[in-house]
């Protein structure tokens, strides 16, 4: 029951992440993108730190086999396979409806709201592993939400919707986290063994967005110093993710 509780608390507080974008509202474009940068490469080190320190030491504790590595292809392919299906419908409804802008937001929605159920997989995923597990993984988590909500928020204005409305369906497509954490749960209590096959899967995901969605964003800048921020700021999430399990 306590995992229970620490988990659906954790990606609550994941959840209500979506509501940020309305905090940047009276910030200026140009500077907000001077301060997200820094956080992107933050949240990149902070998802790393956690797989490599927390997530993928559980997995071989457990006694690693040839079926845990295509369990972590299987995560990486998934996660491959939705990106692919969300640009081919936006590509798709964009050319035959006539109705760029509002598909394209709407697609956005849709697509957030299929990562954030699996990222609720993974917060139910690290709390079945401990509770100190779980709650590194739901701040990384959370590290890479803010920025990645902040950029919906205003890419789903700039798609026409109504700032009310844009808050309104980002935070309904956050609430699909909570879905993915019952899942995780409730399979770990139906099936005996799950675990094995939802960590590793879960894994995969963290990393697919921190090496496709995350560094390559990072890698734009040319400026020495913006560059040794970031190196810095990417070098403190995996940091923090370290104090994590010393003092868990």
């Amino acid at each position: 029951m306590l995992i229970w509780f620490y988990s659906l608390l954790s990606v609550t507080i994941v959840s209500l992440i979506s509501l940020v974008g309305v905090f940047t509202l009276g910030i200026k474009e140009k500077s907000l993108n001077k301060i997200l940068i820094y956080f992107v490469s933050f949240s990149a080190g902070a998802l790393l730190g956690d797989v490599f320190i927390h997530l993928i030491p559980e997995v071989f504790r457990n006694g690693a086999t040839t079926y845990t590595s295509l369990y972590f292809l299987t995560g990486i392919f998934v996660s491959f396979l939705i990106e692919k299906i969300i640009y081919w419908r936006e590509n798709h409804s964009s050319s035959i409806l006539g109705s760029k802008v509002k598909n394209f937001a709407y697609m956005i929605l849709y697509g957030d709201g299929v990562h954030n159920f699996i990222d609720g997989l993974a917060i139910g995923a690290s709390f079945l592993i401990s509770i100190p597990v779980g709650v590194a993984t739901s701040i990384a988590i959370i590290l890479h939400e803010i920025p990645h909500e902040i950029g919906d928020f205003a890419a789903l204005i700039h798609g026409g919707l109504s700032k009310r409305k844009a808050i309104y369906y980002n935070f309904i497509s956050a609430l699909t986290s909570i879905i993915g954490t019952v899942v995780a749960l409730l399979l770990n209590q139906q099936i005996n063994g799950i675990n094995k096959f939802l960590i590793p899967f879960a894994t995969a995901n963290l990393i697919y967005i921190a090496g496709t969605n995350l560094i390559p964003v990072l890698h734009k800048e040319k400026q020495f110093r913006k560059s040794f921020i970031q190196i810095f700021t990417f070098m403190l999430g995996i940091a923090i993710m370290y104090g994590l399990l010393i003092v868990g």
